[in-house]
């Protein structure tokens, strides 16, 4: 197998979880931090591969999309830098590399913690 089918294996069988280590869920059961409900973490851990992870992460970032507008919020863009971070300190290929993420992630009001 090349090096980098290998590698893209690698990311979605290896991408961490979503959750960002938050939780709170004060929006409907929605956690504060990922967006995700307790029932999709635990779902999560279940998807194997690139056919089921990749569209889970398609509709989470879907998801915290919509509830930035609601709320005029910067949970997306936080929730990918946090998660970014996370497959770094993993030392994971980061999934997120491959889906096409809003622009502009730097709006108005968002702040870099």
């Amino acid at each position: 197998m090349s090096v980098k089918k290998d590698r893209t294996k690698r990311r979605w069988r290896d991408a961490p979880s979503p959750c960002i280590d938050v939780c709170k869920y004060p929006d409907g059961g929605f956690c504060k931090g990922c967006g995700m409900l307790k029932k999709e973490k635990k779902r999560f851990k279940k998807l194997s591969g690139k056919e089921e992870r990749r569209p889970f992460l398609e509709a989470l970032i879907s998801r915290l999309k919509e509830q930035d507008s609601k709320n005029d919020s910067n949970r997306l863009e936080r929730w990918v830098r946090i998660y970014s971070r996370k497959c770094a300190k993993k030392d994971v290929p980061n999934p997120l590399e491959k889906l096409k993420l809003p622009e502009p992630l730097d709006g108005p009001g968002s702040e870099k913690t």
